[in-house]
């Protein structure tokens, strides 16, 4: 076997070989069924040229049907500024995503410097690190540390209002970590503070988590939750949609010690479901307690403004038992992404997209209502999502959506879910509503 690329000599797979128990690379494979192995030839094109390759993707990418999308459930469709993909390839910033070597990484550090104080003011939160992989597991790490800071608690409370793709990452982690997981019990769509109480007061719990705006779309009041979980001595976390916290009070002012969620509304398009990038804030006092890395600013021999890494507690740089999470590289790319987009936009744009959406929605309900074919499950106040019942067959709309070019909400639970983004235009509404009200 002669593959110019694999760096593995014959000498050195037979080792391998030999250290699995087979004698041959079929025998790593021995256990498959005969009769489910393939064994034609695969369906692989010849050589292309540049031009011919690039043709063959436009052409297969023209097979992709744009459809105008009203879809949320944690992935939005957001605007992105055009100018971003030409300044992520800027050579300062166009890096190896690990800046171990600060004297050559200083492009790199210094945007996720500059990402980590965005992040902490747009959480109203004191500590942000370099981003995570992405919402859900940002969030299942805010479990992790709530533990680690609970000492010998290990159970924590998630409301039912939680999405339950965020909830099923939990699971997992809860799982194969020793952590106890209880539901927080939901009161007219939003969490029960009664319940909650009545958890906390049964003892053991090292945090509480919250999503906000929640599952339906509903903008919860937690006025008294933060208390309540720090009478308990429990940590108290917030998912948050990241581009809605440009309006809607943040973590820190509800009182927070983690602030955690997706930052793919900040511009990132939804691109098949990633690339993302989850933010993790917290307070200063967590912030040994805090996974990922930090980035802290300097000066150096010269008395010039420098970046460095100031925290990494990450099993690259100790004892992998020390280490506060085993997270081996973060979408750095993507918080690159993020730190252009907050940049381009500033405070009054973010603002300005959040209020065009959240006025999109509302325009939206309203014009559902009219047509008596669709009612509020809960009538709270929502943000640019709305939970909604049809008085119809949803499958039958939902593909009568899709029949006019629209991706016309998701389906959860026995209603629908609308969202709608400062992208959305009140002709585009229009007739999304007339196709429903058909």
């Amino acid at each position: 076997m002669d593959y110019k690329y694999f760096p593995h000599t014959e000498d050195d797979l037979q080792v391998m070989l030999e250290k699995a128990g087979v004698k041959d690379l079929d025998g790593l494979y021995a256990q498959i069924p005969d009769d489910i192995r393939f064994k034609g030839d695969y369906n692989l094109p010849s050589e292309m040229s540049e031009m011919e390759v690039r043709d063959t993707f436009d052409k297969l990418g023209s097979q992709n049907r744009q459809l105008t999308c009203f879809a949320g459930f944690g992935v939005y469709d957001h605007y992105m500024p055009s100018v971003i993909p030409s300044l992520l390839q800027r050579s300062e910033f166009l890096t190896s995503y690990t800046p171990y070597q600060a004297e050559i990484s200083q492009g790199t550090l210094h945007y996720i410097f500059e990402y980590q104080s965005m992040m902490a003011e747009l959480t109203g939160m004191d500590i942000s690190n370099a981003s995570m992989y992405d919402g859900t597991t940002a969030c299942a790490e805010a479990m992790m540390m709530a533990v680690a800071a609970g000492k010998k608690q290990n159970k924590v409370l998630v409301s039912a209002s939680l999405n339950p793709r965020t909830r099923k990452v939990l699971d997992t982690y809860a799982l194969h970590h020793g952590i106890e997981l209880g539901t927080i019990a939901l009161k007219d769509g939003v969490t029960d503070l009664d319940d909650l109480k009545k958890l906390l007061a049964e003892g053991g719990v090292a945090g509480v988590i919250v999503q906000q705006p929640n599952v339906y779309g509903i903008v919860e009041d937690f006025t008294g939750f933060a208390e309540a979980c720090h009478e308990q001595k429990a940590l108290f976390v917030m998912d948050s949609v990241a581009a809605d916290l440009a309006v809607l009070k943040t973590p820190g002012e509800w009182g927070a010690d983690i602030a955690v969620g997706d930052g793919q509304s900040l511009g990132i398009p939804m691109q098949f479901g990633g690339p993302y990038v989850g933010y993790m804030c917290c307070t200063e006092k967590l912030i040994r307690k805090m996974p990922g890395r930090i980035v802290g600013m300097t000066k150096d021999n010269r008395d010039q403004r420098a970046f460095v890494l100031t925290l990494q507690a990450r099993e690259q740089h100790i004892r992998r038992q020390k280490a506060t999470s085993n997270i081996c590289s973060n979408q750095s790319l993507m918080a690159l992404f993020v730190t252009i987009y907050l940049s381009l936009m500033g405070k009054q744009g973010m603002k300005e997209a959040a209020q065009l959406s959240y006025a999109g929605a509302h325009y939206l309900c309203d014009e559902l209502l009219k047509t008596n074919r669709f009612s509020l499950v809960y009538d709270k106040p929502f943000f640019n999502e709305l939970y909604v019942k049809y008085d119809g067959d949803v499958d039958t709309l939902y593909q009568r959506f899709i029949d006019a070019g629209f991706l016309g909400g998701v389906k959860f639970d026995n209603g629908i879910l609308f969202a709608v983004t400062e992208k959305r235009t009140k002709e585009e509404i229009d007739n999304l509503v007339k196709i429903a009200a058909l």
